[in-house]
């Protein structure tokens, strides 16, 4: 392979946006989860839509990563790996012991702690968090993308309802008791083969050692992948939104708590495997019945127990 990337060293030297530095968690992270091999192929276009970020950032991290000596760059087909993902866990180590966005996690804290208003303007977040408004847009822009903020008015913003309590977490599982059963059962409930091979794979890494040594932000991104790709499978674009939608909620607080080493246990990505083997024998009715004991067994774990997001 003609492996080449010009100004290989400049990537590596300059440093990456908030947003770049994402795109190389989540692709190392991508990787890691699908157990990838030394040679194979990282598609720009599909990492984008898999990650769910424009391809721009993406290509940064790509060249990032080339730059490290983690991928190679072919000018004509790509980029490639150069070694196996098992062995990335010290770097996706130290991509999770980076700090995120300050200005993100103030504002984070200080909504969770009810330190901030229901309703706030730019200039008095300006105020409160010195700092300019172009930096407070993009932060208020990146937790409108994860649905606790919307834009009202003028220059306001209106916090919208968040997990942060027990009694919303329990609420969030009562919700998806509601939803993702009933998307396995329904009649138009149909699994893509190559994918459910897919997570078939990624379910089965984990489980073989992977919840050992993968960051708690490639396991709860594993299994947030496992539930809105089930969800999407239901065909019914409704109950994919609102997975996608409660699991953008959960974030902020996993990701809270991530630093304190809580995570997905190895039991719960066995009863996913469970899971998967109903479907690929067609048998919707157990999958949704194992489905709502996966929830039922999740809730009373984490919020009747009172062992919240352990």
């Amino acid at each position: 392979m003609n492996a080449t990337l010009e100004n290989s060293g400049d990537a590596a030297a300059l440093p990456l946006t908030r947003l770049q530095a994402r795109a190389v968690r989540d692709i190392v992270a991508f990787a890691r989860r699908e157990n990838l091999q030394t040679g194979d192929h990282l598609v720009e276009s599909s990492l984008a839509q898999r990650i769910g970020t424009s391809r721009s950032p993406i290509n940064v991290a790509l060249r990032h990563l080339a730059a490290q000596g983690v991928l190679s760059h072919d000018l004509h087909r790509g980029y490639f790996l150069n070694r196996d993902a098992a062995t990335l866990g010290e770097l996706a180590g130290q991509i999770a012991a980076q700090p995120d966005d300050p200005l993100y996690l103030r504002i984070a804290e200080d909504r969770l702690a009810r330190r901030l208003a229901d309703e706030v303007s730019e200039l008095d977040l300006m105020r409160l968090y010195d700092v300019s408004r172009s930096a407070l847009r993009k932060v208020l822009q990146r937790i409108q993308q994860e649905g606790w903020i919307e834009k009202s008015a003028g220059y306001g913003w209106a916090f919208q309802p968040m997990i942060d309590s027990a009694e919303a977490y329990g609420e969030s599982y009562v919700f998806r008791l509601a939803i993702e059963p009933v998307g396995l059962g329904s009649r138009r409930f149909r699994a893509d083969p190559d994918e459910l091979a897919a997570l078939r794979r990624e379910q089965e890494t984990i489980v073989a050692g992977g919840y050992a040594t993968m960051t708690a932000f490639e396991l709860f991104e594993a299994n947030c992948h496992f539930h809105e790709t089930l969800a999407a499978w239901s065909g019914n674009r409704f109950i994919l939104q609102g997975v996608r939608g409660t699991n953008r909620l959960r974030r902020l607080i996993e990701y809270r708590n991530a630093s304190q080493g809580r995570g997905p246990r190895r039991a719960q990505v066995i009863e996913h495997l469970e899971i998967l083997d109903a479907i690929a024998a067609n048998d919707k009715k157990r999958a949704a019945a194992l489905m709502r004991a996966h929830l039922a067994g999740a809730l009373r774990e984490k919020v009747l127990s009172d062992n919240l997001l352990a």
